[in-house]
């Protein structure tokens, strides 16, 4: 049985070995990579990208990474491709395959099938003399000296290499295309990250009950709409124009300042500046905004105009945090 710290010396051996690999496969980019570059940004089909072993769950990966910013993508198994998936290729897809040796019995297989349909094929290859490589019109050299593997059997380092590379196509083809924030959260609708970009405060206040009282009103009639609306707010309205807030906090410190508040209007207590956000504004600015006051409840206003109540649990519960 290992002991503790030898367990923390093979992580931290792992992970120096991996960095320091990484380190080199920035010195192994070519001509090569921009020019893929330029060919995927001109590309009338999809990328396909295809792979086996571990190859193939980094493939995996980068389909859904290139897919997410914006460059359509489809993973084929290298060794589904010759039972029948190679009709997912058509004739404006560009192959890009993974492997490490770039000389597996189901790699040789597919490249000549691949050759026939005059698609274009890239590679992220760990030799770049493989028969992969050499059939390929364009290769990113991804090979490394050693696995972190102590055998140098298992696929670790050289998949990482995989990974990375992968990762700086996707970004270059991102940065190409001028992806921006807006064009994530279209495709991110359904995730924290895209709510945050795309959710705007009317999208959550407008499920919300809207407390309000006149400006003549009582403090009981405060409390009963507070109570009422259970949003620990209340606002005091004038021709539709915000005149000020009682929250609960007010009302506790009401209580302990007042023996009796039964002559107490509405308009004795209220906070006249009370924190407000407009509509239209993100709904992660709300949370900024609460984060920033240390309160849990904002008021919402267009020019003025009161428009209800946004609260923090409305953020957390679309994830937002």
């Amino acid at each position: 049985m290992k002991s503790s710290q030898e367990i923390l010396d093979i992580a931290r051996r792992t992970i120096s070995l991996e960095r320091e690999a990484l380190n080199q496969l920035s010195t192994q980019l070519s001509a090569d990579f921009e020019k893929l570059v330029q060919t995927i940004l001109n590309l009338k089909g999809r990328v396909i990208v295809t792979g086996v072993g571990k190859s193939a769950i980094i493939a995996q990966k980068l389909v859904a990474t290139f897919n997410s910013t914006g460059t359509p993508s489809i993973f084929m198994h290298a060794a589904d491709a010759v039972h029948g998936d190679l009709g997912i290729i058509q004739k404006d897809d560009l192959v890009l395959c993974l492997s490490k040796s770039g000389n597996t019995a189901e790699i040789k297989g597919l490249i000549p099938l691949l050759k026939q349909g005059h698609n274009p094929l890239a590679c992220i290859v760990g030799e770049k003399e493989s028969y992969l490589a050499q059939q390929s019109d364009f290769v990113l050299d991804a090979s490394i000296s050693k696995e972190a593997c102590p055998n140098n059997l298992a696929p670790t380092t050289s998949t990482t290499a995989q990974l990375v590379l992968g990762d700086a196509l996707a970004v270059c083809l991102l940065e190409c295309r001028h992806f921006s924030k807006e064009d994530f959260a279209k495709y991110h609708p359904g995730g924290s990250l895209g709510k945050k970009l795309y959710l705007k405060v009317s999208d959550l206040s407008q499920f919300n009950e809207k407390p309000q009282i006149g400006i003549g009103a009582s403090i009981k009639e405060a409390i009963l709409e507070i109570t009422k609306k259970r949003l620990g707010v209340v606002a005091i309205v004038e021709k539709l124009e915000i005149r000020g807030v009682i929250t609960d906090g007010d009302l506790r410190r009401m209580m302990e300042k007042h023996e009796s508040f039964e002559n107490l209007k509405a308009v004795d207590i209220m906070n006249t500046r009370p924190k407000t956000i407009e509509e239209d504004e993100m709904a992660v600015a709300a949370l900024q905004k609460m984060k920033q006051h240390n309160i849990t409840q904002l008021i919402v206003t267009k020019n003025n105009e009161y428009k209800g109540v946004v609260h923090l649990h409305d953020l957390l519960r679309e994830g937002i945090l």
